[in-house]
């Protein structure tokens, strides 16, 4: 087995609970280097630290899967797998839930969404890749589903060294199927659909909507598959107006919201940016959503994601009737909670609106962060209430 030497001190963070390891904290190697391997990591001065997932491929070269001097076998993993899908049970999500969450719980590279009796996975880390056939045989022992997808489509998996692909893991199935959320149904499409099919992470901040668009004026932009839309009309909102760019998500939409019975509700096919300038809308909303795709997915284009929220909050406060409710999200870990609340002072100065601050909330408990290792914790949510004086 090979291992991998830290520099001096590199192992106290792995020690407290971080789980990378970057290519610019290791020493030195002691055996043979093989990518997609388990490794031993060591300290400076030859102390056991734990074991790991290792590509040279990567400048995140170890993922640490455990810090006790441990077999890594089925056994391992088996137990992992049914301690994450146990909290799952706990929280009462049933029908469409995330069941792992890598690193969160502790299966770097592993993502497992469940839709009623179908998963969907994501290997994002090469060594787990290596092992998606056991991954598959520990889920049918555990869960017995009537089959399981896999989607390979992360530009992350490309640098990892694992081949671009999706297709069935286990059993073949319709791929285009109804789910239930909040008491509403709807359509997801595992195959073609954004993630795994759906965004499962907002599921509670969807239902918190109905505190606030009760005979009121709904704009869901960035709509997807119209998640928001839907509970907005469930929760009594005296009409919805969806945009999302894409007509693949809008004719989604038009078939989520028929299939619940809605008519209140006009869908739109165009850039939400170019809606959001448009005269006719300004002081028409009493509710504005704006969950934009990740403006940035690397640290390098920071600045330019600030300007990208700036900008598409601007135009949305700008529009916004007084008294108005706000719902802006970041998805992107790298737009981190001081960033994104500073945007928004930064927005608050130049519309010469004030802004009050409501609730701050984060993604649905099936997709944990751990305290020492913030890049789960991505999903941001500011509620504000713009108020003109």
């Amino acid at each position: 087995m090979l291992e991998v030497i830290l520099k001096k001190g590199e192992e106290e963070a792995i020690l407290n609970g971080f789980s990378w390891i970057y290519n610019n904290e290791i020493l030195s190697f002691n055996g043979p280097i093989k990518s997609g391997e388990i490794c031993k990591v060591k300290s400076f001065d030859n102390k056991f630290v734990g074991y790991g997932f290792f590509n040279s491929a990567s400048k995140l070269m170890v993922r640490m899967l455990t810090l006790k001097d441990e077999t890594i076998d089925y056994n391992f993993f088996y137990k992992r797998i049914k301690e994450a899908i146990a909290l799952r049970e706990t929280l009462a999500f049933k029908n469409a839930t995330r069941l792992i969450f890598s690193e969160a719980d502790f299966l770097p590279g592993l993502v497992v969404d469940k839709y009623n009796d179908i998963l969907v996975c994501q290997f994002s880390v090469l060594g787990m890749y290596l092992l998606k056939d056991m991954i598959k045989d520990i889920l049918v022992s555990i869960i017995k589903p009537r089959g399981i997808y896999y989607r390979n489509d992360l530009k992350v998996s490309e640098i990892e060294g694992i081949p671009l692909e999706k297709g069935y893991l286990y059993n073949e199935f319709p791929t285009k199927f109804l789910i239930e959320e909040n008491g509403l149904k709807l359509y997801v499409d595992i195959k073609d659909g954004q993630k795994t099919g759906y965004f499962l992470d907002q599921k509670l901040n969807r239902d918190y909507l109905k505190y606030y668009v009760k005979d009121k004026v709904v704009l869901d932009c960035f709509s997807h598959t119209g998640g928001f839309s839907l509970n907005a009309l469930k929760n009594g909102c005296k009409k919805v107006v969806a945009c999302d760019i894409s007509e693949h998500a809008t004719n989604f939409i038009k078939e989520n919201i028929m299939l619940n019975g809605f008519s209140n509700f006009e869908v739109v096919t165009k850039d939400v940016f170019l809606l959001l300038e448009d005269e006719k809308y300004k002081n028409y909303f009493d509710v504005i959503i704006l969950d934009p795709p990740a403006f940035t997915k690397s640290k390098e284009t920071v600045k330019s994601a600030y300007k990208g929220y700036f900008n598409i909050n601007y135009k949305a406060l700008q529009i916004l009737k007084n008294g108005g409710y706000l719902f802006t999200f970041s998805c992107s870990q790298h737009m981190t909670t001081d960033l994104f609340l500073n945007m928004l002072r930064d927005v608050e100065t130049k519309l010469n609106r004030k802004l009050q601050m409501l609730d701050f909330r984060i993604q649905a408990p099936d997709h944990p962060t751990l305290l020492q290792s913030q890049n789960e914790l991505y999903l941001k949510c500011v509620v504000l209430r713009v108020i003109d004086y």
